[in-house]
């Protein structure tokens, strides 16, 4: 059959990975906070999907599950709640950066490259998926990046997820998944971690009026 050819799940891997890669270019570049909430939900569905790809390809059962997931937790409840945190704060829903998009696009321009140099020594050619490696890594490397140059709490904890897809990208597409009891630990962790990044969130607009991280210098004795 067509959709058991293994070069066409391959294709179809690569291609839902680039897919991943050119939606965190727009999050770094996108300067509205509730549109960049809607690029994590969309680059989180395209890893769901992808995820189906590599269960369905691989017979990996337990994959399903993590997709499953990826679509519950990153597709719909953390987007609405995020969403609900921008809404209930009176902080305004501009993207403030350290730098500005043009610098910041061109530094991601140089850490994909770097990704690709970093890949490049561990990628087999005729493993599935092999050409994903370079792209979860760069995924990696733009989410830290995003935490180190947004101002905004909300804007930080996006550039967290962003870089946990790209973990979770490397686990599915090379080594076919993780243990489930793996997985379900990682999603309970990163679900935890956003309602404890939300809870301050609220604390720091109460207390200082804005969401800019930058102001909790003013702490400092």
């Amino acid at each position: 059959m067509f959709y058991d050819d293994i070069q066409f799940g391959t294709r179809m891997i690569t291609l839902m990975a680039a897919g991943m890669l050119v939606t965190q270019l727009l999050i770094v570049g996108q300067r509205l906070l509730p549109t960049s909430i809607r690029l994590f939900s969309l680059q989180s569905f395209l890893l769901a999907c992808l995820a189906n790809t590599v269960a369905y390809f691989n017979h990996a059962r337990h994959i399903y599950i993590a997709a499953f997931l990826t679509l519950l937790l990153k597709v719909i409840v953390m987007p609405l709640f995020l969403n609900r945190i921008v809404k209930r704060t009176s902080e305004t829903t501009e993207v403030q950066s350290y730098l500005n998009t043009p610098v910041s696009i061109l530094i991601c321009g140089g850490l994909t490259l770097i990704g690709y140099m970093v890949a490049h020594p561990f990628i087999k050619p005729h493993q599935r998926g092999h050409s994903t490696l370079a792209v979860a890594t760069a995924l990696f490397l733009m989410g830290f990046f995003l935490m180190m140059n947004r101002r905004k709490a909300i804007s930080q904890v996006l550039g967290l997820l962003t870089a946990e897809n790209g973990l979770f990208l490397a686990a599915i597409s090379l080594t076919y998944g993780m243990p489930l009891i793996v997985e379900l630990g990682i999603f309970f962790d990163v679900l935890i971690a956003v309602m404890i990044f939300g809870i301050l969130v609220y604390r720091i607009s109460e207390i200082f009026d804005s969401l800019d991280t930058s102001k909790l210098r003013r702490l400092r004795g």
